[in-house]
């Protein structure tokens, strides 16, 4: 059973930076596409960023464009997700999910707990 982890979620002034990390267990990153989501209490799930399996071939939604950075690690089997520039709106619980498929489709196989992310003075 493969399992999914986010790091590095916190507390963070607005203008400042947190860089997200996913992890797996019971097999590599290396092996699936990776997309980052984020939600709102009583909110749907929002699409951030995705980055596929082997080509380097990323998107990352409007809203964040720009000040979102969604990278890979193959080295240490990770993705990650850099995000500046951090404004309130960007408060929510980031969750990452994988597919094992060479671009983030939907249904993904597995997605993690999530790490919260509050943006506020």
């Amino acid at each position: 059973q493969v399992q999914l982890v986010e790091s590095g979620g916190g507390l963070v002034q607005p203008g400042g930076s947190l860089r997200l990390s996913c992890t797996a267990s019971g097999d590599t990153l290396n092996h699936y596409s990776v997309g980052w989501f984020r939600r709102d209490p009583g909110k749907d799930y929002e699409g951030v960023s995705c980055i596929g399996r082997s080509n380097g071939k990323t998107w990352t939604a409007d809203a964040v464009k720009g000040r979102f950075t969604v990278s890979r690690d193959n080295a240490n089997h990770s993705v990650s997700l850099q995000m500046d520039s951090l404004n309130t709106e960007d408060t929510a619980v980031y969750s990452c999910a994988a597919v094992a498929n060479n671009w983030c489709t939907i249904p993904y196989d597995y997605m993690g707990p999530g790490t919260q992310v509050t943006v506020s003075w």
